[in-house]
């Protein structure tokens, strides 16, 4: 039996979850810790997310950890993408996501935008460069296995000399970044660029998912550089 377009869904475990999870980033913690992740969620749904008997008084730790690392967790399903130690950032997929549950449960979308959104000179410079990247044109074209190390470098505006937490910093910056920028436009915004280009939230989600394969491919190359801290 279909469900009424009025009724009001609840949430799973999951999606109250990435619900805690888009809380946490609009405050602007990006990335987050799974322990602000669990304080938050259960913040957020005490009856869903406290401990038994005790559920106004303590957060079930387990519960969180559960639907973020299990085999159907969020960052299996790619709704959550892990940054480092304990530490997790929603993916574009997973803000699609909350943008659906949202206005299914009743918030009103944005109304229909009826003029490009302005972005700064430092946003514009930035998105200029990644569209002007090899590692896009490549990825873009189908030619992914012809994506180097020297790609993902320019990419990301890095050298191999950097390592160790710098690293991490640059690669969390740039993902905050891309995150930013698919916040604002959203998934029918568009902007223009100086060089007269216009960039929509599609274009900003194909930048999130050149970011996130390049950082898979390379994961080797990018940990061999962590190790390398303090070495010079």
């Amino acid at each position: 039996m279909g469900r009424s377009v009025n009724t009001v869904v609840e949430p799973t475990v999951p999606e109250k979850i990435l619900l805690a999870a888009w809380d946490l980033e609009e405050q602007g913690q990006s990335p987050f810790s799974a322990e602000a992740l669990i304080v938050a969620s259960w913040q957020k749904f005490p009856r869903a997310f406290g401990l038994k008997g005790y559920a106004d008084q303590y957060p079930d730790s387990n519960k969180v950890l559960a639907s973020i690392m299990g085999e159907k967790g969020l960052a299996r399903r790619g709704w959550l993408v892990k940054m480092g130690q304990k530490l997790y950032a929603l993916t574009r997929e997973g803000r699609q996501v909350v943008r659906k549950l949202t206005h299914e449960g009743g918030e009103a979308p944005a109304g229909g935008i009826t003029e490009a959104i302005k972005l700064s000179k430092d946003q514009e410079k930035f998105l200029q460069t990644l569209l002007a990247s090899s590692a896009l044109e490549k990825f873009q074209e189908g030619r992914k296995q012809e994506l180097t190390f020297a790609d993902a470098t320019r990419y990301w505006g890095i050298t191999e000399n950097l390592h160790g937490e710098a690293l991490d910093a640059r690669l969390n910056k740039m993902r905050a970044q891309l995150a930013d920028l698919d916040r604002l436009l959203g998934p029918d915004g568009t902007t223009a660029l100086s060089n007269g280009r216009s960039v929509s939230g599609e274009d900003i989600g194909a930048l999130c998912d050149v970011h996130a394969y390049l950082e898979d491919k390379f994961s080797r190359h990018l940990n061999l550089l962590r190790t390398r801290a303090g070495r010079n």
